[in-house]
């Protein structure tokens, strides 16, 4: 267990992940100032606004997600998310970690002009192949619950080869799926093969026949166009996997009578312990490295 006894630090909205990890943060010895949060306890301070959660902090945890387009943080708990302005991280001390899964530019920007030091935690090797798993699992639950037939035997193409997409593939092959990877990386595409998935350049999975039953997509660009849409069948399920808004033309799918979902963020809604257990083994220890590097 990391001593972080003397830190002070801002936890501002999140879900059940977070939870667990301002517990084990307390645990550890910071003082937790909590908004949107249902926690009480030693070494908890519950807040009722952004400002007076980050005055005297000195150091912010966001949420996994971290803010909206808008800027607003996510929240599970909060009915009127603030919103993250510079005047308000301008309340943390110059150079204070400011640690999220995912950060927007906007975000970035607002951090950089701060005088603050971001810290993506889902850019850590670490943290995301671990994370992978509940996302995997979370987008075949979610493929069980659609198809009028198993994983077992189905096909399903996945769409990029990053952390998630590799655990997923796997977790598909292992319930003997036909599982086909889309990659534009040679070493993706060899990896993959190594596997014994099945490997096709991107720009070639559409000529897959017969059309795949489940189209997972991982890669947050526009790749499910309207025009690749045209060349599948509505039958196909398509689960998107990419951060939001995805890389999929949900309008034209909607359209075109495509059974089209957009799952971000499943580590937190499927399995909110085990990923809250993963922030809590990394955030510490994260902390504890930018304290001292500050």
């Amino acid at each position: 267990m990391y001593n972080l006894d003397g830190l002070t630090v801002a936890m501002a909205g999140g879900d059940a992940r977070e939870l667990i990890l301002a517990r084990s943060l307390a645990d550890c010895g910071a003082i937790v100032k909590s908004l949107g949060l249902p926690l009480h306890g030693a070494n908890i301070i519950g807040c009722g606004s952004l400002e007076e959660c980050l005055t005297g902090a000195n150091a912010l945890v966001l949420p996994v997600p971290g803010v909206t387009e808008n800027m607003r943080l996510h929240g599970a708990y909060l009915e009127n998310p603030p919103e993250i302005t510079g005047s308000v991280l301008a309340l943390l001390p110059e150079q204070a970690p400011v640690l999220v899964g995912v950060a927007r530019e906007p975000l970035r920007r607002l951090v950089r002009q701060a005088g603050l030091r971001l810290g993506e935690l889902m850019q850590m090797d670490e943290v995301a192949i671990l994370n992978s798993i509940p996302s995997a699992e979370g987008a075949v639950q979610m493929a069980m619950e659609k198809l009028p037939v198993t994983i077992h035997g189905c096909r399903c193409v996945v769409l990029g080869f990053g952390r998630t997409a590799q655990t997923l593939a796997q977790l598909l092959h292992a319930m003997h799926a036909h599982t086909t990877v889309a990659a534009r990386d040679p070493v993706q595409l060899a990896k993959a093969e190594a596997m014994g998935l099945s490997a096709v350049h991107f720009s070639e999975w559409t000529a897959c026949s017969p059309p795949p039953d489940v189209l997972f997509n991982t890669v947050p660009a526009p790749v499910i166009t309207e025009s690749i849409l045209q060349q599948l069948t509505p039958a196909t399920l398509i689960i998107d996997l990419a951060s939001a808004p995805g890389g999929t033309d949900f309008v034209a799918a909607a359209r075109l009578g495509f059974d089209a979902l957009l799952a971000p963020g499943l580590p937190g809604k499927v399995a909110p312990r085990t990923a809250g257990l993963l922030l809590a083994r990394v955030v510490p220890r994260v902390l504890s490295q930018m304290a001292l590097a500050g």
